[in-house]
């Protein structure tokens, strides 16, 4: 598998495996985290337009999953309840990671690619995304406590010093 930033001419794969990924998020028990239109085009395309984008590829150079990687300070992540950041150090975010259900280990291939540009990333989920706190678990990400997205709804916060 390969990574590199995600373009504008990927849009249509990009949107089509969100929309598996909310269909698979509600069969597995988690309808809310992305509900029935998150993340939005509009979402998509600012996230391109400012390089944060990624893109995972196959070795067809078929898109199988895409996520979005920012180095820098997350606003979200500034109030952490129910516990604490494992440091104050510079860090990474993962957000929206999703796959086209083609592709096994797309999380771990994600993860690790992050780990080698910034080794000190956080990520969150949904109370009810059992299959990625799983994930994150085994990947060696601890459990920090509770942070509030835009809308206010509440997400388990992970982080990992590499």
């Amino acid at each position: 598998m390969t990574i590199r930033k995600a373009t504008f001419e990927d849009m249509d794969n990009i949107l089509a495996i969100y929309a598996y990924a909310r269909e698979q998020m509600r069969l597995s028990g988690n309808p809310d985290q992305w509900g029935e239109h998150y993340p939005s085009m509009e979402i998509v395309q600012k996230d391109i337009t400012y390089g944060s984008s990624y893109v995972i590829t196959d070795e067809k150079n078929e898109i199988c999953a895409v996520f979005v990687f920012v180095i820098g300070v997350d606003p979200t992540y500034r109030k952490i309840e129910n516990g604490h950041w494992l440091n104050d150090d510079a860090y990474g975010t993962v957000h929206r990671v999703a796959g086209s259900g083609k592709q096994k280990g797309v999380l771990k291939h994600c993860l690790a690619y992050c780990e080698s540009k910034m080794p000190n990333v956080r990520v969150d989920t949904h109370e009810n995304n059992r299959i990625m706190q799983h994930l994150l678990e085994s990947s060696g990400y601890q459990k920090c406590g509770t942070i509030y997205v835009a809308d206010g709804s509440p997400r388990i916060a992970y982080q990992k010093k590499v």
